[in-house]
């Protein structure tokens, strides 16, 4: 069962990607030559199937996918159709993020157990199980404390 939902999960999020690429796929550079145009078409869905790869691995640890998403495509689009490309990245992951995130309330994704927001003190993501609907463990809970005090 698992796997079955890893091949739905992937097949999604392959959605998103092949959706943000479809448009904005007809906005790359025009003055570019027919094979400069190919090869950038090639690179954008490249950055967009790995942006979703890597939300769909680690959606906790990758923070404004929308912006490194356009940071690594905007070379290949002229200024002008910029703001038209940054658009449609953003609504696309921010489709995708809050599918993420329905899967991640719904305990499907890390093998169905949520793991804690929080790093330990060598820098690796606690392993731990947070307490029921928070995102920390006990030995990070005033983490959650700060963090609603910060907003």
């Amino acid at each position: 069962m698992l796997d079955d939902h890893s091949a739905q999960l992937r097949s999604c999020m392959y959605q998103y990607s092949r959706a943000i690429y479809r448009s904005i796929k007809d906005l790359i550079d025009p003055y570019a030559t027919r094979s400069e145009q190919l090869g950038y078409r090639r690179a954008v869905l490249i950055e967009c199937e790995r942006t979703m790869t890597r939300l769909a691995e680690d959606p906790h640890y990758f923070a404004r996918p929308d912006r490194a998403l356009f940071a690594d495509i905007r070379r290949y689009f002229p200024i002008t159709a910029q703001a038209q490309v940054a658009w449609s990245v953003r609504e696309g992951i921010g489709a995708a993020t809050g599918f993420i995130e329905q899967q991640v309330e719904a305990g499907l994704l890390d093998g169905g157990i949520a793991r804690c927001h929080a790093t330990t003190r060598k820098g690796k993501a606690c392993q731990r199980t947070p307490l029921p609907s928070r995102d920390y463990c006990p030995s990070h809970q005033h983490l959650e404390q700060a963090a609603i005090v910060a907003a």
